[in-house]
């Protein structure tokens, strides 16, 4: 019987006492061990190459186990090669695994549960289909939600369902597991929305209570009081209203609420995005509501809804030669809704070449718009960093193991029988390029189309080879633009296309006052204060930055922006690019209606965001300073003992972006 796969000891011993290289003076190595780095069987926190060496035992050994399930011929001498060349390129991190693939892979959560979907980063769901199965698009949000899967969802299942007036009986004990509160959301919904159904009392009794320990996922529980509100929010929602049909804002709020639960639920934010046509009143209107400084609250026709819908990004469905002003002038204002071209997104691979319709089931994206989506299809990206290799073939070289790490995701099933079915078929992966910005100012933009245009052509020549070797489709799609999150963090490049907010500046991350983190990163001279709108303890740590070499956020033109969004759709992204498009509300916020008229034929979707003055809330994920108060924080800084650390990872949640609290 063929052994699991290992990379041999001597080889691993290498690199034991080798110090990885991270970015940003130490911030990657916080995020890393605070996020990443997991519980040994020792009872000790893995190390930068023991992270690398999990991963990648499993990647091959995926693999192995689908080589031999149809007995293919598996060479072990070649798996070896190939494993510690993946594994070099991952430690210098010149690619890396999504964060959810740092955290989870290879681990005993893996193993012994069905969460194999938790290795993908995000997914959408329709709920055009709800006249069959009304719960199934909130059932598949919110366990994908707590899986950390970032979802998108529509509203096309408005008008299809008739609210109910369920009679109460029976009792539901719910189980303390993510089955039992997805079934205790299924038993509410489909009360309310399928005849002859009853509403069941719910017994709460065995969740476990706020602050005990999650095993595998880890954190602590949060009791079941989020769930209790959301069942009961749900219930409170559709009283008093049967004969009537289930709303647009019925299904916005249910989503949101989902999404809330799940925060409250030991995750540290959820990635929610919806998307809705973009001449419907009643969808524009859910963000009319804004915060009123002098009464410190929210005032405005959906104030109610503040409670609950920051949790999606509402994106407008446009139309391709569509009248852009009335939409655009919402976007000014506040930076959403934002804007999807489904036609192009089902018409287009990348936009520098013809049409092929290889989407042409495509429903939606995912949060961060860097993925075409099918209904109920799931993906998996990785992350490559240009600017980490040597030269141009170094990095072909590192597409091949980056690609790679992303196909073989795409052998393992989920526990949904439809997401099966369209994953196994299209097997789309979406390889990413970060650094972007520090291409086109330190080589130029031709260095960068050189990058994309023989990159891309790479990953299609690997596409064959590997598909055919284990003799499974060829990928629909290969490449995307995602955000990037932390990964980018660990490795000290800029996030996708997007610019730094200053050339030094202030990062911030938060970490619990009971981390024994907390210590070690105090005596080193890194700034620690509370969180100021935390009551429990949270802690938020200072880090000071320096970019050389590329501008600043602020001396980037909207019209830039736009244009290298474009540059990498028509160039790299044959699924999307995730574009935050940052504008200068005075000078350029009545020029948006203008852009998306010129740009709607370049992109597959694109969202707007305000420029504010930085600092302008405390502790903002990012604070720009000067060059001299990074000189005088910088000296303060030692280097880090952490000393004999047994924390647990917390583990990434949801597809992330370049401005999401860390």
């Amino acid at each position: 019987m063929q052994k699991e796969f290992k990379l041999k000891d001597e080889f691993i011993q290498r690199f034991a006492n080798k110090k990885p290289n991270f970015g940003f003076n130490g911030l990657g190595e916080i995020v890393y061990l605070r996020t990443y780095s997991r519980i040994k069987a020792n009872g000790q926190k893995e190390q930068w190459f023991e992270t690398i060496q999990r991963v990648v035992e499993w990647v091959f050994e995926t693999q192995r186990q689908h080589i031999e399930r149809y007995n293919l011929g598996w060479n072990e001498t070649k798996a070896q090669r190939s494993a510690e060349e993946m594994y070099e390129r991952m430690f210098a991190m010149k690619f890396l695994p999504p964060g959810r693939g740092l955290w989870i892979a290879g681990t005993d959560v893996l193993k012994n549960k069905p969460v194999a979907a938790a290795l993908n980063n995000c997914a959408f769901v329709s709920t055009e289909y709800m006249d069959k199965d009304p719960s199934e698009p909130f059932v598949f949000l919110m366990d994908m939600s707590m899986l950390g899967v970032g979802v998108g969802f529509d509203v096309r299942g408005a008008g299809k369902c008739i609210i109910q007036n369920p009679p109460r009986n029976g009792e539901m004990i719910i189980a303390d597991s993510r089955e039992g509160w997805v079934q205790a959301l299924q038993a509410v919904i489909d009360a309310f929305l399928l005849p002859s159904k009853s509403l069941p009392y719910f017994d709460y009794s065995q969740i476990r209570a706020k602050g005990k320990p999650i095993k595998g996922f880890g954190g602590v529980a949060s009791g079941p009081e989020p769930l209790r509100d959301l069942l009961h929010s749900i219930a409170k929602q559709f009283e008093n209203r049967a004969g009537e049909t289930v709303t647009i804002t019925d299904i916005v709020d249910i989503m949101n609420k989902i999404g809330c639960c799940v925060v409250s639920g030991n995750v540290r934010r959820t990635a929610e995005i919806v998307f809705g046509d973009h001449d419907n009143e009643e969808y524009l209107g859910l963000k009319d509501y804004h915060w009123d400084f002098e009464k410190q609250c929210y005032v405005g026709v959906n104030s109610e809804r503040a409670a609950w819908g920051w949790a999606s990004n509402n994106t407008v469905f446009a139309e391709l030669g569509m009248d852009y002003v009335p939409v655009a002038k919402k976007t000014e204002a506040n930076g959403e809704p934002a804007f999807a071209w489904l036609q192009n997104m089902q018409e287009y691979s990348r936009m520098c070449e013809p049409k092929d319709f290889k989407d042409k089931k495509a429903k939606g994206g995912n949060p961060c718009l860097e993925q075409t989506l099918e209904n109920k299809e799931l993906c998996c990206l990785v992350e490559t960093f240009p600017t980490r290799c040597s030269n141009i073939d170094d990095y072909l070289r590192t597409l091949k193991f980056a690609y790679l790490y992303a196909k073989t995701v795409t052998l393992c099933n989920t526990h949904w029988a439809e997401t099966n079915r369209v994953m196994l078929r299209n097997r789309r992966i979406g390889t990413s390029m970060s650094g972007v910005a520090q291409i086109i100012d330190q080589y130029g933009i031709e260095k960068l189309r050189q990058l994309c245009i023989r990159g891309y052509s790479t990953i299609q020549i690997y596409d064959e080879i590997y598909s055919d070797w284990l003799c499974i489709p060829r990928s629909i799609k290969t490449t995307s633009e995602k955000p990037s999150g932390t990964t980018s963090l660990l490795a000290g490049v800029t996030p996708g296309i997007h610019f730094p907010e200053s050339s030094t500046y202030i990062r911030r991350m938060r970490i619990a006052s009971s981390s024994d983190m907390v210590e070690p990163l105090r005596n080193a001279g890194y700034p620690i204060e509370p969180a100021y709108e935390d009551t429990t303890g949270t802690l938020v740590v200072s880090v000071p930055v320096k970019v050389e070499g590329v501008r600043k956020l602020s001396e980037v033109s909207m019209w830039e922006q736009l244009s290298i969004a474009a540059f990498m759709q028509k160039y790299w992204a044959d699924n999307q690019v995730s574009a935050t498009i940052t504008f200068d509300p005075k000078t350029e916020g009545k020029d948006i209606a203008h852009a998306l008229d010129y740009f709607q034929y370049q992109l597959k979707g694109v969202s707007f965001l305000p420029r504010c003055e930085q600092g302008i809330y405390h502790q903002m994920p990012y604070e720009e300073i000067s060059e001299e108060q990074y000189n005088e924080m910088i000296s303060k800084i030692r280097p880090i003992d952490w000393g004999d650390s047994k924390e647990e990872a917390v583990g990434e949640r949801f597809c992330s972006n370049d401005s999401c609290t860390i």
